[in-house]
């Protein structure tokens, strides 16, 4: 692809003699791919998760070519921020409903019809969020992330942003998926189809999240990312911490724990308050 190779050599390029002009052109080419669903930062080939390094290059490239620009809509609603990542323009053509009360979502992320998104919100540049999803209030999409079909994000959870290094794998959030409030999933993690997040779970990168039905641990491994299967239940839960002082004192570490699996004919809220019951 010539916009890959562009973006590729733009961004190896020294600063001091590298071709502004040609360089905007590349960034904002991309950012209108990006905008439209057209380029993402990482597709699904076959069962694996690719990122695309080069999208996550041609994004910093456009935060090193920015400058600090007045974005005030009013005397006293004051905004500033580098001049190449405006808002996103939509329309009721856009058939995505942006409820009134401070939400703002970058140009340069994908959102599809259906999407509902309640205030306040944020999406950030790169971000995918597919059909019938809702970003409930307080929530995150950072940079880059991908969410599939028909998703619940609730209030005040955080997905985030993985820019750099930039041939890490985004955060992932396959179809059917019910994240619950104040939740945090990041570092890359992939949550697979059907799977339920329940309220104030943390996945990271580092995080062991144990399987009390198939008797297994799931964590990151290498260049693998941490995976949660398909239609797990994850509720958060705890582990003692090793050491006879440790023991004495009665002191655990918060973990994630896998306690169900949920099938076709049972939602998310039902098969949640059931598992915590």
């Amino acid at each position: 692809m010539v916009l890959q190779q562009e973006i590729e050599q733009l961004y190896d390029a020294d600063p001091s003699t590298r071709d502004k002009g040609k360089a905007l052109k590349a960034f904002n080419e991309l950012v209108f791919f990006l905008d439209h669903g057209e380029i993402r930062a990482a597709d699904r080939v076959g069962e694996e998760w690719r990122v695309n390094a080069w999208v996550k290059k041609g994004i910093l490239l456009g935060f090193r070519l920015g400058v600090l620009e007045d974005m005030s809509i009013h005397p006293r609603l004051r905004f500033f921020d580098k001049g190449t990542f405006p808002l996103k323009k939509l329309s009721l053509r856009d058939e995505v409903r942006v409820v009134p009360g401070g939400s703002s979502i970058r140009e340069g992320a994908f959102v599809a019809r259906g999407v509902v998104c309640m205030p306040p919100m944020y999406i950030n540049i790169g971000a995918y969020i597919d059909e019938g999803t809702m970003i409930d209030s307080h929530a995150l999409v950072g940079s880059c992330a991908q969410v599939g079909k028909r998703v619940h994000v609730s209030a005040a959870t955080q997905l985030g942003g993985v820019l750099e290094p930039v041939g890490a794998l985004p955060v992932i959030v396959e179809d059917d998926v019910f994240i619950g409030g104040g939740s945090g999933v990041y570092e890359g993690t992939i949550v697979k189809k059907g799977a339920v997040i329940a309220a104030g779970v943390t996945l990271t990168g580092g995080t062991a999240v144990y399987d009390v039905v198939r008797k297994t641990v799931y964590r990151k491994n290498g260049g693998h990312p941490l995976v949660i299967p398909e239609n797990a239940v994850v509720v958060p839960g705890s582990r003692p911490l090793d050491g006879a002082w440790a023991a004495e004192q009665h002191l655990s570490v918060s973990t994630p724990v896998i306690i169900k699996y949920r099938d076709a004919r049972t939602d998310a809220s039902t098969v949640l308050e059931g598992a915590l019951r």
